[in-house]
């Protein structure tokens, strides 16, 4: 499934597949800002929401600079809606420039820079999303740049990378805000536990690391046994629940209700296919659930 998601000729396959459209409706709000919003609307009645505009790998400077644009406009609404103290966005660095052939970093960090500012106009936040492991280092030292003006700009960790409990205890400072993830990328053994046990259990040393820092640790899972674990870790002190839009609703609702804090990635654009996939490759119900959706309509 990986795999699949770097494919060209899959990706056209299945972007001009009307098939495909109700299923993904499933994980994505919709292509366009309007949707989006609407989605946003509904969701933050009981919960926080955080909003991608979906895009990544961009390889020419007009497409990085269309996603900026696109976030300025994500972030007018947002402001114009009054949902700016319970919606933030998130973005993807190679989305903003961070592949390019030349001035990469530079590019990614100034249009990070903008919608940042575009962020702090309205009143919210924006965190930064980690990509394939050959990014972490660059994708840090941007998160650092951009906290020198933007101090609450949060990162994000994944679980399955070797060097991301030491990363853990750098950025478990006072008001750092730190989204820890499993991680949905194709990983070499040398740099990432292959074993979803090892990632299980690097997962809970990381959550501790976070939950002894002086930061708000946001503890992006699904599963149950993490969720309980979080829970009892976090007794005392602030941290969010973050789960996708489209995977266990009604366990999303049931913790709201119950007092936690829950924060719904909320994905929307017409660049789906990477995302949707990385999706059906974490959880076998996923594709359970597209296999009958495509039965059924067939």
């Amino acid at each position: 499934m990986l795999a699949a998601a770097r494919s060209g000729a899959l990706r056209t396959f299945a972007e001009d597949t009307r098939l495909m459209r109700p299923v993904v409706d499933r994980f994505v709000a919709g292509p366009g800002t309007d949707e989006v919003v609407a989605a946003a609307r509904e969701i933050t009645v009981d919960r926080l929401v955080t909003v991608d505009h979906l895009g990544e790998d961009t390889t020419d400077r007009p497409t990085a600079d269309a996603a900026v644009d696109a976030y300025r406009t994500l972030l007018h609404r947002i402001g114009e809606a009054g949902l700016a103290d319970r919606v933030e966005v998130s973005v993807k660095l190679s989305a903003l420039g961070q592949s390019l052939a030349r001035d990469a970093e530079k590019i990614a960090l100034d249009n990070a820079r903008q919608v940042c500012e575009a962020a702090r106009a309205v009143g919210t936040t924006v965190t930064v999303d980690m990509e394939g492991h050959t990014t972490t280092d660059s994708t840090l030292g941007t998160v650092r740049d951009l906290r020198m003006d933007h101090p609450w700009v949060g990162a994000v960790l994944q679980a399955q990378l070797r060097r991301t409990e030491a990363d853990c205890r750098d950025l478990a400072g006072p008001g750092s805000r730190v989204r820890l993830c499993k991680g949905a990328y194709d990983e070499p053994s040398s740099v990432a536990f292959r074993e979803r046990a090892e990632v299980d259990r690097s997962f809970v040393r990381c959550l501790k690391v976070l939950m002894d820092g002086e930061g708000l640790p946001m503890i992006a899972t699904h599963d149950p046994v993490l969720i309980d674990i979080t829970r009892h870790l976090g007794t005392a002190r602030p941290y969010e629940i973050q789960m996708l839009h489209g995977v266990r609703p009604r366990a999303q609702q049931a913790l709201a209700a119950a007092g936690e804090t829950v924060r719904v990635y909320l994905p929307y654009g017409t660049e789906w296919y990477g995302y949707f996939v990385r999706r059906l490759a974490e959880r076998p119900a996923n594709l359970a659930f597209f296999a009958r959706s495509l039965l059924t309509r067939g």
